[in-house]
């Protein structure tokens, strides 16, 4: 409990006067008694009235709060969180209201002034932006109680447990069934290739039509119809999909507010929406984490409510990638052939071992290694070289770019697909590939 501003204004006041009768009396002006009764008296009252007043302070309940914070937040978007305050005071009341946040959330909005008035219940919302993934709680609220005369301020802590989840950016990828697949795809810059040549799984009969060819004719359908019917084939919806994801210090490089980990993240999720809507099974590993995770490919819907909970908590840590132990878990878990996404943030030392572990896989898998590109990278190789520093950082930049690119070029002579991108763009240059081979039917 603190004097509130009034109470302190008043002293001041009274002080005030204190000194400038004392100051009078020691110019030796004559001052009426009857001032300094006044002012003895004026300081009792004071007193009492603050005694009084700190008692009913103490005595005051404290209105009780309810949080409506969402089960789960999408990472680097704000979302609303409301505070409902119920109270039985019987004079209206203006109090401060701070929630403490958990950390690793921004906020808006907070403290707030709100105005409690007798039988009604009283709402305030502010805004979080969780920073991080992973499992957060809140444990309390704070209030700033006036006092009945407003001569003091009580501050109280109010235990209001709760938590949430903070999963990576997922409200693109559901605000995605609200339109059609290629209406999405084409919004995102994904380039879908034409088919080359037919689908590799059966679909239906139909009659025949102009610009089927002949192998497609079904002669025992065609002899028992006595009218041509043709087989219509559809790309194969029984594939599977695996994502071999680095947790290592390399993907903990930071691209904006978002380090590559959850870049690729994101990326892995909106290729497993797709493919999930595509009818193929998706499934994760993760190598060079404190914990090995592995999920079994599995197709429909659900799936991606699978992923979402398994990776929401991941953190990349200060562990090396060691792709030969990835490989060796893969194979052993992973029977069935699938295509395996790599996503790494790749380094011109990993060119032998990177390329053992990768044929050890392509011999009984489809491989596509991802590779994230900084976008500082970019930038500085396109800045102006005025002066020593920026010089020795255009060479700095080229000659890692070139080693980079070395590296690229020896997986792709050894037939290892590389798809190199920015961390922004990884996730529909991914469903792109994944198109363009599921309809050439190469996957």
């Amino acid at each position: 409990m603190k004097p509130a501003r009034a109470l302190l204004i008043l002293l001041g006041v009274l002080i005030g006067l204190a000194i400038a009768l004392g100051v009078l009396q020691a110019l030796a002006v004559k001052v009426p008694q009857s001032l300094h009764a006044l002012w003895w008296g004026a300081l009792l009252v004071l007193l009492g009235a603050a005694l009084v007043d700190a008692l009913r302070l103490r005595k005051l309940p404290s209105p009780r709060l309810e949080r409506l914070l969402p089960g789960n937040l999408p990472l680097g978007r704000w979302s609303e969180v409301r505070l409902c305050l119920h109270h039985a005071y019987a004079q209206p009341l203006t109090l401060a209201v701070f929630d403490h946040v958990a950390d690793g959330m921004a906020f808006e909005h907070l403290p707030q002034r709100i105005d409690l008035r007798p039988g009604e219940q009283t709402q305030l919302s502010y805004r979080v932006r969780p920073l991080l993934r992973g499992h957060f709680s809140f444990t309390r609220c704070e209030i700033d109680l006036p006092s009945p005369l407003g001569l003091w301020r009580a501050r109280r802590y109010l235990a209001l447990p709760g938590a949430t989840r903070v999963y990576p950016d997922f409200a693109r990828l559901y605000g995605a069934q609200l339109m059609a697949v290629d209406d999405w795809l084409s919004q995102l810059g994904v380039r879908q290739r034409p088919r080359r040549g037919l689908g590799l799984e059966f679909h239906q009969l139909r009659e025949f039509r102009d610009g089927d060819s002949l192998r497609q004719i079904d002669w025992k359908a065609t002899a028992r119809k006595r009218t041509p019917i043709a087989r219509e084939y559809q790309d194969e919806r029984d594939q599977q999909i695996v994502f071999l994801l680095d947790c290592g210090r390399r993907m903990r490089s930071q691209d904006g507010e978002l380090a590559h980990f959850d870049h690729a993240l994101n990326a892995c999720l909106l290729l497993s929406y797709v493919a999930l809507r595509q009818g193929d099974a998706v499934g994760l590993a993760t190598f060079a984490g404190e914990q090995q995770h592995f999920l079994a490919p599995v197709k429909g819907q659900a799936q991606l409510n699978v992923l979402l909970n398994a990776v929401y908590d991941l953190r990349s840590t200060l562990q090396p990638a060691d792709f030969a132990a990835a490989a060796d878990s893969l194979l052993v878990r992973q029977r069935r052939r699938a295509l395996v996404v790599l996503v790494s943030n790749l380094r011109e030392e990993d060119d032998e071992e990177l390329l053992r572990a990768v044929k050890r896989i392509g011999r009984h898998h489809r491989v596509l290694v991802a590779s994230l590109r900084e976008e500082v990278l970019d930038s500085l190789r396109h800045t102006p070289v005025e002066d020593l520093a920026t010089a020795m950082s255009y060479c700095g930049t080229v000659d890692y770019l070139n080693a980079r690119a070395g590296l690229h070029e020896r997986l792709a002579a050894h037939k290892v697909p590389v798809l190199d991108a920015r961390p922004s763009e990884l996730g529909p240059q991914l469903v792109s590939r994944y198109l363009a081979w599921k309809k050439a039917g190469v996957l």
